[in-house]
């Protein structure tokens, strides 16, 4: 039986960071963005169903999703994100379920790290999670970052914000938390903290089961 940590934060929080940093302690890591972008590239198994929604416009030439296309379409059309959610989210909340399922059958991992960027927003991601996790960061931490490694302007880097939960929506839902408004110095004894607090839980949650 899987022990579960649901990761979420906002855009440019530095949720891949942090993900990155309990994997290298021996979480298994399920990224739902990873899952999106594959059901999302050439042949992914979402292509056909958004091409007849959706049509060419949001097709590269290779046939994966246009992604500043679908976001201009998302942002002009307030119902093009519902439908295109309607087409990814099933999916994407069957292939997390079979990976994390995999992760800890397998026997090398201690717990699952389950990335889920819209956590909040999506249903069915909180009840599968024994933990939830969220990276929290002021609001200008958030935006100069996104500015820095997209090159997108303020407004842009706020709209897609506004698309979001709020700062206070995700830390309201937080088990746990972990401050990421500096560097990674910083993290580093805050995730180190938290591991072996997740490696105690599963310890645990395995006993329990049998």
């Amino acid at each position: 039986m899987s022990f579960i940590v649901g990761l979420t934060g906002g855009i440019g929080s530095g949720k891949s960071t942090v993900a990155e940093l309990f994997a290298g302690r021996g979480a298994a890591l399920v990224d739902t963005d990873v899952i999106a972008h594959a059901l999302t590239a050439p042949q992914g198994a979402a292509m056909a169903a958004i091409a007849a929604t959706f049509g060419d416009s949001v097709l590269q030439a290779d046939g994966a999703l246009d992604r500043p296309a679908m976001r201009n379409l998302v942002f002009s059309d307030r119902y093009a994100k519902a439908r295109l959610e309607a087409i990814l989210h099933p999916l994407i909340r069957e292939q997390s379920g079979a990976l994390c399922a995999a992760a800890t059958q397998s026997g090398h991992a201690p717990y699952v790290l389950l990335v889920v960027p819209l956590l909040v927003e999506t249903g069915g991601y909180r009840e599968r999670a024994d933990r939830v996790l969220v990276v929290d960061c002021d609001e200008t931490v958030q935006i100069a970052r996104v500015m820095a490694r997209s090159g997108l302007a303020v407004e842009a880097v706020k709209a897609i914000m506004a698309t979001q939960s709020s700062r206070r929506e995700r830390r309201a839902v937080a088990d746990d938390l972990v401050q990421n408004d500096g560097e990674l110095d910083a993290l580093l004894p805050q995730v180190e903290a938290l591991h072996r607090y997740y490696l105690e839980l599963a310890r645990a949650k395995t006993h329990a089961g049998r």
